[in-house]
């Protein structure tokens, strides 16, 4: 910290040393995933790519020549890491051109910290370990949280220096410092709790400790119970601000750092609990905002997304709000009794009383409105607290899994669950178990290696040595292994790894201890350390019966082991394990499913290496028809129905008893399943009893879903003993409640329309010009084309005609145009044109349409032949009327080219796009929602499969009201507290 000054000042420690050495031998590491004497690096074929990234219009934000990538990792694997995890300037020497030297960067100075340190009982067992390492990573086994990969080994490795930053803890003198590079100490946490006291001093310096964490891409959490309420008085007898004043501060300051140029947004969670006086105002406060930016919205003048001046104008955008509930107040709302609050100063003193039930129901009406507040089970938290005796856990970091004492930090890791299958399907136990103790020790090396964001952070991560280990993938192995997400056999297999998973990070931070000692909280806290320690054991046998024996017997297995030696050496470690949203580091693992959470759909448009899209069916599909017993033929038939209808309802030869299987978050546009908001926090629970932290995890709630509905989720989460719980309503931010009773009555929903999103071309675009003629009339056909080859402007000229017909086609191309660009398809405005009869009319040059009705029924039938798969195929010559323009047609739709006007005036109403009055006819040149072209462009590009806006328009049938990606534009979807976008990796969060 700084005296008044600004000089440093050296802190010392009270407490004893986190270094003292017990009987014990230093961990010896013998190759298990990398052979002996192999250089990892060579147990992968390499590929030599191109990594782009393209924002919604096609545009490149990103891109990299000659990356080498290991061949078997997919394209967005490959573009997330080397946009966010290469180091250097792009096009300078400094940069980095391999993924080979982004990993050997952070575990070669990880083993070498780790050998320095002696954590390792020779050279040899270093080496090994950083080959184990290295191996893990580079197979997409495991992966850390992002600040690893951004700042681990620069200075290590490349001798990259910088300005003084943080803080670290310095082992040889015991007291906290201030590196002269931050780089040598680099900052590796992503999770962060802060403390507030009740003085100007603390509150200022608490935004300017955020504004930093914000800066290098953290997160960070603080309870603002500390501060006292506006209803009490100061000393000096004058009134308070109270909490929500400084909110706005708070607010402001992560608002501007988040448009300072960073490639993540700011993430923070404020919390106030139960007994503060100013409960009801802090649960009500983000609605109160939210309505204002409707109001602004529904005027016209402002957008209605995140990023405009609707929501920028409002407070309280930038935090995730949560209410910290007590056993005492949940069980006042299940007796219908009352609640009082107390003053901050002087707990004696009574504050506002209220219904607690009343306060249950702004909670619920709160989150049915805009998604916040979530809750926070503080009574279960803190009686899973493994150091009672030195304080309370009074927040959370934003995402909610990580909580623990003020002032400390926690770097993450997760394993990639689907990679501990064996061929048959079945979960290797003894490989989990090895990966596990590898990252878990890393993270540990990590601790006094790292620097932090404030003096007492540095001393509390020395002092408690907080670790994250998780995993990722859950949903993607159940689906794999054969077994519903929703069922007894899926929680109780959830239950069995998480405990596997918890048990194996303590056993060895206990192993760890052993050699260097407990941490140095340890002896003050060692009884309820212990007590936790047997509170995990007990609840393994609590796993569902259903789970498969042999896991269950693991986890006892490794919790006898694990109770064992804790019992002997105690824990270098207060914390090992929670469940992480795994936001882009699941993208780097290749992960189909995030953190503990399902599929979130059965089809996925995947990243092609050489550019562009192809919609797939999910690969985890045909391996859980197999584990199902469906044999090829059958299998084949049923991803061909996917693949086309994009739900598996309905899929031939599929036994209707194993549809649960393949239910994922959201239902299928043409399905009715989706997983229930009660499966989702059923397999929190099954989890819960196995994590030294909590889980950060979407709850996802239909949008008709009630206020009720959402308290009873909050009751239900209490008795079933989570520890905080975040639901969202699909469509909260962009409804409105009609109407609440307080009396029993249920409050429903109703979806007001999610405004349409226009899709711009780029600047110089490609297209195709076609000339055509009906009967003796000539004209030209000039489609422009978006990035992905897909038509998106119309443009019609007609030659030697008078100004009305000119004219008219001028506005047909106008309309079309903006309706290809709203995103109406091509095929509902081909359906509608098609066909349509009047003059001219009559036989044309062109042997697929021989003849013509009208000159918009050749235009949109010649639109359908060149764009539409399999539109040519189904209207060959040999099936179009023959004779006069009299003669047959499917629809006789008017007698005029105005009613082609009328008509696409229908079709733009029914798809939700706007249309503007013109105050007469534009002739050629006029705009078709770009500038028209200059002339003709080759025609060079294919109508792909895939494309960012097909993913876009299965995302936001997913979310009525996801966000767009801060980066790249894309649609992005809800993932733990955060939202995660699938074109470019960002995460728009902490994860």
């Amino acid at each position: 910290m700084h005296d008044a000054q600004g000089a440093v000042v050296e802190r010392r420690t009270n407490g004893k040393s986190a270094l003292a050495p017990t009987q014990g031998h230093a961990m010896q590491v013998d190759p298990y995933f990398c052979p002996a004497d192999v250089d990892p690096f060579e147990t992968v074929e390499w590929d030599s790519r191109t990594a782009q990234i393209k924002d919604e219009n096609g545009g490149v934000l990103f891109e990299q020549n000659d990356c080498q990538v290991p061949v078997d990792w997919s394209a967005l694997a490959t573009n997330v890491v080397v946009s966010k995890y290469f180091y250097g300037e792009p096009g300078t020497p400094e940069r980095e051109t391999s993924v080979r030297q982004v990993i050997h960067r952070v575990a070669r100075t990880i083993a070498d910290w780790g050998t320095q340190d002696g954590y390792f009982a020779s050279a040899a067992d270093g080496e090994n370990f950083y080959r184990e390492l290295t191996w893990l990573c580079l197979h997409q086994h495991g992966a850390f949280n992002s600040p690893v990969w951004f700042n681990v080994g620069l200075y290590h490795q490349y001798g990259v220096k910088g300005c003084r930053g943080n803080y670290y803890w310095d082992t040889a003198t015991k007291v906290v410092k201030r590196p002269e590079t931050p780089y040598e100490f680099p900052q590796a946490s992503a999770c962060f709790i802060q403390s507030v006291d009740d003085n100007m001093e603390s509150i200022m310096h608490l935004a300017t400790a955020e504004a930093m964490l914000f800066k290098f891409g953290s997160g960070t959490g603080t309870d603002l119970s500390t501060i006292r309420s506006a209803n009490e008085k100061l000393s000096g007898g004058g009134t308070p601000s109270g909490p929500l004043s400084f909110m706005r501060v708070y607010d402001q300051i992560a608002a501007v750092v988040k448009s300072g140029g960073k490639t993540r947004r700011a993430a923070k969670m404020q919390s106030l609990k139960d007994w503060h006086p100013d409960i009801r105002e802090f649960i009500q406060c983000k609605a109160k905002e939210e309505k204002k930016a409707r109001t602004l919205i529904e005027s016209g003048e402002y957008e209605a997304n995140f990023n405009g001046e609707a929501y920028s104008s409002i407070m309280f955008q930038n935090a995730n709000l949560s209410v910290r509930v007590s056993d005492e107040f949940m069980q006042a709302v299940e007796d219908d009794g009352e609640w009082t609050t107390h003053w901050v100063t002087d707990s004696t003193r009574p504050g506002p009383t209220y219904q607690a039930r009343d306060l249950m129901r702004d909670i619920a009406e709160g989150t049915w409105f805009c998604g916040d507040p979530g809750v926070q089970y503080e009574s279960t938290i803190n009686n899973w607290h493994t150091c009672k005796e030195t304080g309370p856990i009074n927040a959370s970091n934003p995402c909610s899994e990580y909580m623990f004492l003020d002032d400390t930090a926690c770097n993450l890791s997760s394993i990639n669950l689907k990679k501990m299958q064996r061929a048959d399907g079945s979960f290797d136990v003894d490989r989990f178990r090895r990966a596990c103790s590898i990252f878990i020790t890393a993270q540990e090396i990590l601790v006094d290696h790292a620097s932090y964001p404030t003096p007492s952070i540095a001393e509390n991560s020395h002092l408690f040595r907080p670790l994250g280990l998780g995993y990722a993938n859950l949903g993607s192995l159940l689906m794999s292994m054969g077994i519903p997400y929703d069922s007894d056999t899926g929680r109780g297999i959830c239950g069995a790894i998480t405990a596997l998973l918890n048990g194996q990070g303590y056993l060895t931070s206990s192993e760890m201890a052993a050699h260097l000692g407990p941490f140095a909280g340890y002896r003050e806290n060692e009884q309820s350390m212990l007590d936790v320690m047997q509170m995990h054991r007990d609840a393994v046998e609590r796993i569902d019966p259903a789970c498969p024996a042999e896991l269950r017997d693991a986890a006892r297995q490794v919790w006898n082991e694990c109770l064992q030696s804790g019992r002997k050496h105690g824990y270098r470690n207060a914390q090992a394990t929670v469940l992480a949203p795994t936001g882009t580091i699941a993208f780097m693992m290749d992960c189909d499913t995030t953190g503990i959470e399902p599929d979130i759909a059965l089809v996925k448009y995947k990243q092609l290496a050489g550019g562009g899209m192809m919609k797939i069916v999910n690969r985890t599909v045909p391996t859980a028809l197999k584990s199902l017993g469906y044999d090829q033929p059958v299998i084949e038939g049923i991803l061909d129905y996917i693949e086309s209808d994009e739900t598996i309802e309905g899929a031939p030869g599929l036994r209707e008893e194993h549809l649960p299987v393949f239910d994922c978050a959201f239902k299928a546009a043409k399905g009715t399943r989706s997983i229930s908001w009660r499966a989702h926090i059923g397999m929190m629970a099954a989890a819960q009893p196995f994590l030294s932290g909590a889980i950060s995890k979407t709850v996802n709630m239909p949008s008709d879903s009630t206020v009720e509905d959402i308290e009873q989720a909050y009751i239900e989460g209490w008795k079933l003993g989570l520890k905080a719980l975040a639901i969202y309503r699909d469509g909260s931010k962009q409804s409105q409640p009609l109407a609440t009773s307080k009396e029993g009555g249920r409050k429903k929903g109703e979806e007001a329309p999610r405004g349409p999103v226009r899709r711009h071309l780029a600047e110089t675009r490609q297209s195709v010009t076609h000339k055509f003629s009906v009967g003796t009339h000539e004209g030209y056909i000039t489609v422009g084309l978006f990035e992905d080859g897909e038509p998106g402007e119309l443009f019609i000229t007609m030659a030697k005609e008078g100004s009305t017909v000119g004219g008219l086609m001028d506005v047909i191309g106008t309309l079309t145009s903006m309706a290809l660009q709203y995103g109406v398809p091509l095929k509902a405005l081909v359906d509608k044109f098609s066909h349509m009869r009047f003059e001219p009319s009559g036989w044309t040059k062109n042997p697929d349409i021989p003849l013509a009705k009208s000159v918009p029924d050749y235009i949109f039938r010649w639109l359908g032949m060149q764009f539409i798969p399999g539109y040519r195929e189904a209207h060959a010559p040999k099936q179009e009327a023959s004779g006069s323009p009299d003669e047959g047609g499917e629809s006789d739709d008017g007698g005029s080219p105005a009613a082609a006007v009328r008509a696409m005036k229908d079709v733009l109403a029914a798809h939700d796009v706007p249309t503007t009055e013109t105050n007469g006819v534009h002739r050629k040149n006029g705009s078709n929602g770009h500038a028209s072209p200059s002339g003709v462009v080759p025609y060079g590009a294919s109508v792909s499969e895939g494309s960012v806006h097909k993913r876009d328009e299965q995302f936001s049938t997913f979310q009525s009201d996801a966000p767009v990606c801060d980066n790249c534009g894309a649609i992005t979807v809800r993932n733990g507290n955060c939202h995660l976008c699938h074109n470019c990796g960002n995460s728009m969060g902490c994860s």
